[in-house]
């Protein structure tokens, strides 16, 4: 079969791509490489910047590659704007797809109408990056996401979309409750694929005299992914214990470094809105670290995981986070076992290739 993977988030379709070549499928990934994260790719769909010469030579560029995106069995975008460039832009392309090709998926992966309306709405979620206690959180980001994707081309561009699509796949429970409501009858949650082959675990065997607590920062979505409010805890953690504490900070790295650096760390700290792992908090657990972030009974219930649930969830507030990260220290014996049952976690749900199989039957094309 013939695929076609289009866009890229935290190198989830170039994994997913990897699951089906195992699996004796042919499979194009075209992408920017998630901007500054620059993951490989084997058509490249980057504009060098918002210029009006970049944007156009990127225009000429992506009309071309597109012109040739004809006769595949399958073709997933992997959201609404998924190339960077103007919404009408990415909707004509669109039916360009839905023209020249089989069957077209929608990927809800990221933000999107659906999921900024869930949020608003405050009745979907118990809390989410627009509230918290019922409570707005007034970050400065959301009213970018709602200008983007509420009452706007960007939304209309959704909906007709998710309208056309052969299917909509989730790839964490947030977005799939987001979806629920509109699309049961062609939506599918299916886990994020880690090629566990190319990580490395290396288990947490003893228990550590000074436990290092490791945490990404991304400049530009510090306050949006909670990494502030997750940092300030850290640091009167650190001040509370300074003989038990060491802090690592990395700050928008690429993912090769980034894999690097948290190799040395026992505990990952990771989003604080999400309800679920995403790929850092999957990778790190697939190297042996114990995840502090995101991991609602929801989120489980949703895998039909019952016994094994590694995570050590969060709410949304900084006396909470702190709560737990004091939790680990006082009980950091436990720091072993959660780093076994983190890998046995992904081994079981987030297997690439198990993965793809999912993407197959989803597709209608497993054998």
């Amino acid at each position: 079969m013939r695929i076609l993977l289009i866009g890229e988030y935290s190198r989830v379709h170039l994994t997913l791509a990897e699951g089906l070549r195992v699996l004796g499928h042919e499979v194009v990934v075209a992408s920017d490489g998630d901007r500054f994260k620059d993951y490989p790719r084997d058509i490249d769909l980057t504009r060098k910047s918002s210029g009006f010469i970049d944007t156009l030579l990127c225009l000429v560029s992506v009309f071309n590659k597109f012109s040739k995106f004809k006769g595949y069995d399958v073709v997933q975008i992997i959201n609404p704007c998924f190339v960077t460039l103007n919404v009408r832009i990415n909707q004509y392309l669109y039916k360009q797809l839905k023209k020249n090709n089989k069957r077209v998926f929608l990927g809800a992966f990221g933000d999107d109408s659906y999921w900024v309306r869930a949020c608003l709405a405050k009745n979907v979620f118990k809390y989410s990056e627009f509230f918290v206690d019922g409570k707005s959180t007034n970050l400065q980001y959301n009213q970018k996401l709602e200008s983007l994707w509420i009452n706007s081309n960007r939304e209309i561009a959704n909906n007709e979309m998710a309208v056309s699509s052969d299917g909509i796949v989730a790839c964490l429970y947030e977005y799939y409750k987001s979806y629920e409501p509109y699309y049961s009858e062609k939506l599918a949650y299916i886990p994020l694929p880690i090629n566990t082959s190319k990580i490395e675990f290396q288990p947490i065997d003893r228990i550590p005299d000074r436990i290092n607590f490791f945490i990404g920062i991304n400049k530009d979505r510090s306050e949006y992914k909670g990494t502030d409010v997750m940092d300030r805890a850290l640091i009167r953690l650190a001040r509370k214990y300074p003989d038990q504490v060491v802090i690592s900070r990395v700050e928008s790295v690429g993912y090769d470094e980034y894999q690097k650096l948290m190799m040395q760390a026992h505990v990952v700290l990771d989003q604080l809105y999400s309800y679920s792992p995403a790929m850092n908090a999957l990778l790190a657990m697939a190297q042996g670290k114990v995840v502090v972030g995101g991991g609602e009974p929801e989120m489980y219930e949703l895998l039909d995981e019952d016994e094994n649930r590694p995570i050590i969830n969060v709410y949304p507030t900084e006396d909470d986070v702190f709560n737990k990260l004091e939790y680990v220290v006082l009980n950091k014996h436990k720091i072993p076992d959660l780093s076994q049952h983190g890998r046995l976690f992904v081994d079981k749900h987030h297997d690439f290739i198990s993965v793809a199989r999912q993407y197959l039957n989803f597709w209608g094309e497993e054998k």
